[in-house]
């Protein structure tokens, strides 16, 4: 048996590198099997060859800069003794590290393509002390749910500047971002709900320069990271609440 690892940086957010990565399969004609599919963190794929095996693994993890992919191949040749050792070190070694590396370049395009065509939604969890601030939304199919401030990325703007802008506009507050959450799809939410069409990506901040105005929210509030559950999250937050969780005890 033996195994190969490869990693990959997509600039593109989770469920387009996952969306594309299905879509553009295996770098070789070996039918697989689907084993798992949790959409967009990782699939698994596996087949039997002649007397041997291949199993297939990637898992997609949100990052700052983009989505890091994480593919591994373990395989079994079946063949015994030193004719196994050499089919797998001459053969299938060189033979799938070619085409996996080729594989990866065009994929890693592909993604950063069609990542274009994705409405981005940036959401920023401001931090003050042991409390994070929190809004209440007004008007729309989730009036009275609570969210973290942000808002879409223009075209051909960066996530942090759009961050910052958007905390200007809602809040009227200057924000220095500090780090990177996590990112959640919005399947169903803006876009026209098709897979993949938009998505969310979080960081924490702390607030430069002014005190935060309700603009466009019913109210505002800073709340501790007990109180979190509590409150009426719309579909798009919730998910993020350990990683915030988390974050308040850590400062």
């Amino acid at each position: 048996m033996f195994r190969l690892r490869f990693t990959t940086l997509v600039e593109a957010p989770l469920t387009v590198a996952f969306d594309v990565a299905r879509g553009l399969g295996r770098p070789w004609r070996l039918p697989l099997e689907e084993v798992v599919s949790v959409r967009p963190a990782r699939d698994v794929y596996a087949a039997a060859v002649g007397r041997g095996w291949v199993v297939h693994s990637r898992r997609f993890t949100a990052t700052e800069a983009g989505t890091l992919v994480d593919e591994q191949v373990d395989a079994e040749t079946g063949l015994p003794g030193v004719l196994g050792r050499v089919v797998e070190r001459v053969l299938l070694r060189r033979r799938i590290t070619r085409a996996m590396r080729a594989h990866l370049d065009g994929y890693a395009a592909v993604a950063a393509r069609r990542a274009l065509d994705v409405v981005q939604v940036v959401g920023a969890a401001l931090v003050d002390g042991d409390r994070v601030l929190v809004a209440q939304r007004s008007g729309g199919p989730y009036d009275g749910c609570w969210e973290f401030p942000g808002g879409k990325v223009e075209p051909g703007e960066p996530e942090l500047a759009a961050l910052v802008r958007e905390c200007a506009e809602e809040l009227e507050v200057a924000v220095v971002p500090q780090g990177f959450l996590g990112e959640v799809p919005l399947d169903g939410v803006v876009a026209g709900g098709a897979p993949g069409a938009s998505t969310m990506r979080v960081w924490w901040g702390r607030i430069e320069q002014g005190r935060p105005v309700a603009r466009e929210h019913a109210q505002l509030r800073w709340v501790g990271a007990a109180e979190l559950d509590a409150l009426d999250w719309i579909p798009a937050d919730r998910p993020l609440l350990p990683a915030v969780r988390d974050l308040l005890a850590r400062l």
